[in-house]
């Protein structure tokens, strides 16, 4: 199986210090708008612009599994301080995303296959779970605005074939769910599923399709007040996914 490869950071060379110098120094990175990330945490901070530059450059290929994260390049990038950067790290480290070792630094978080099929076993309970309680809530007479605007923020991105924007509406429809579901435990749990690791690390070209598709099967469960149907739904997504990237994995192999 071919994954991405791993990137290490030399020392600095003149090459290395043009393309430092080059970066985007970004300060404001847009926080993904879901209840996947901590909402305490303003990216309007320092290390919060570190936090969600990295989310989202992992949805932009700009960050790849494996890749080595050196705190000045980080601070530069950023415009923030090192002080910055380690607590963004600290905190991508708790959601899984980043490892922190004494002797090699920070690293994006890399999957092993088996770790990788381990992830999407909790992700099909958790998800069949997230929509099962979603569609009791709208049978209970909760409101299903938040789902439907994000149903419809998920199809424009979808024409739009821009990957980060479905991306990010992806995620804003699992926090209009996380909302709908109105489970404290859910939004506590779901976080600490690494599926933006997979997603980064596994990118089949049919996955968009099958994940759009399943999308709306599982809402329109959610939205009838189906809890049995939207729990079934939701678990097939999982699965689909599951089977595209193993498809991509035999057609890979180490």
């Amino acid at each position: 199986m071919a994954y991405f490869a791993q990137h290490t950071s030399p020392k600095t060379t003149p090459e290395r210090i043009s393309v430092i110098a080059s970066m985007p120094r970004t300060t404001t990175a847009e926080p993904p708008k879901d209840a996947l990330s901590a909402a305490t945490d303003s990216a309007r901070t320092a290390s919060g612009s570190v936090f969600y530059g990295i989310m989202n450059g992992l949805e932009a290929q700009l960050f790849v599994p494996g890749q080595r994260l050196v705190e000045v390049d980080l601070a530069a990038q950023y415009g923030v301080s090192r002080n910055s950067v380690r607590e963004a790290l600290q905190r991508l480290a708790a959601e899984g995303v980043v490892d922190i070792s004494r002797n090699k630094g920070a690293a994006i978080r890399s999957l092993s296959e088996r770790q990788t099929l381990e992830v999407l076993d909790v992700a099909e309970r958790m998800t069949g779970l997230l929509a099962r309680s979603a569609a009791h809530a709208i049978a209970d007479g909760h409101s299903p605005a938040a789902i439907e605007q994000a149903m419809g923020e998920l199809v424009r991105a979808d024409d739009s074939r821009d990957s980060p924007t479905f991306a990010r509406a992806r995620r804003g429809l699992y926090r209009a769910l996380l909302a709908t579901s109105g489970s404290q435990e859910l939004k506590r749990l779901f976080p600490s599923i690494q599926m933006p690791i997979v997603y980064a690390q596994h990118r089949p070209a049919t996955l968009q399709k099958v994940r759009m598709r399943d999308y709306q099967s599982m809402c329109d469960a959610i939205l009838s007040g189906n809890a049995l149907a939207a729990d079934k739904a939701a678990m097939a997504h999982v699965q689909n996914v599951r089977a595209a990237i193993v498809r991509k994995l035999s057609e890979n192999p180490f």
